[in-house]
């Protein structure tokens, strides 16, 4: 009788929605990742979906844990390191947790994991799959700042700060998504 070929054995494909807290209208992303990635590349694969730059500090806060790298300046023994955390070990189906970037800012993301699934090939690259909406310019002063630029853009008052049209440093249009230059973005993380 003849042997059965192995089986690789499954990997997972983890689908989340990451959604910018404070924010009205919602900007959001749709993505599927690895369930393999450690926090510290969930973390890359989020700048690259939401459009940030990642010219700040970052953290992840799920059931009670703090994940992120520690800051030399700061006493972070609390901190664990996000590179030695693989996400399918802290998140599964339905888990939600925050995502904070710019402690400045303040930008709060609620991730939230809608399925987990086994695949029988690993997934190399994350997708983007769906999403809404332009990702504020970075340090536009958090969510208060970027009520103040959408005001300005929507119509200049007299109230508004002088400049803050401009804040952004080209035309921003807080509507823009563009799926195929995410999922480009995401092409280059390899």
């Amino acid at each position: 009788m003849a042997t059965p070929p192995k089986r690789r054995p499954c990997k997972t494909v983890v689908q989340l929605r990451v959604a910018l807290l404070d924010v009205t209208p919602t900007v959001w992303r749709r993505v599927l990742v690895p369930g393999e990635v450690t926090l510290s590349k969930l973390h890359v694969i989020i700048q690259a979906v939401m459009g940030w730059e990642d010219y700040h500090l970052h953290a992840f806060e799920i059931e009670d844990e703090r994940y992120g790298v520690s800051d030399p300046e700061e006493d972070d023994e609390d901190v664990i390191d996000e590179a030695t955390v693989v996400l399918s070990d802290v998140a599964s189906d339905q888990t939600s947790f925050l995502y904070e970037y710019d402690f400045g800012d303040s930008w709060r993301h609620e991730v939230v994991v809608e399925s987990v699934a086994p695949v029988p090939m690993l997934l190399k690259f994350a997708v983007c799959v769906d999403g809404k909406r332009a990702c504020p310019p970075e340090d536009c002063g958090g969510s208060r700042g970027y009520r103040d630029l959408l005001a300005g853009i929507a119509g200049p008052d007299e109230e508004m700060p002088a400049g803050c049209v401009d804040w952004a440093g080209h035309p921003f249009d807080p509507e823009a998504f563009d799926l195929s230059v995410i999922n480009v973005a995401l092409q280059r993380l390899g």
